[in-house]
């Protein structure tokens, strides 16, 4: 499984993006989907989760201004975050754990200006 982030860039706050995250083979009906980020000099933590029966779920630090959705015909999954903070700014990964692998991939940075 290949994992390949994209969408990420500069924007101010209270902007909107749409993180993407295409994988190789048809997995997303059979496999949750998450979105993890890293600020420099940060731990990498979590955002958000998608299952593979679409049941989503958010940090509280992202809920209610993030929506994370798969779209299985182009084995993607999207990340569209909208009210961007600052704090918001960092590196964004997409995330799944299959046949007994972890797989990432290699991130897409999200810079918020104030």
């Amino acid at each position: 499984v290949q994992l390949q982030a994209s969408g990420g860039g500069l924007v101010q706050a209270g902007g909107s993006l749409r993180l993407s995250c295409a994988a190789s083979g048809s997995i997303f009906s059979r496999v949750n989907m998450a979105w993890y980020r890293q600020a420099p000099g940060k731990q990498r933590e979590w955002v958000a989760a998608i299952t593979s029966g679409g049941n989503t779920n958010y940090a509280e630090s992202v809920k209610g201004r993030s929506t994370i959705s798969t779209d299985n015909a182009k084995n993607t999954v999207y990340l569209q975050m909208n009210s961007l903070k600052p704090e918001d700014t960092a590196a964004y990964y997409c995330n799944t754990y299959y046949g007994g692998h972890v797989y990432w991939g290699q991130g897409t940075q999200v810079t918020v200006s104030s």
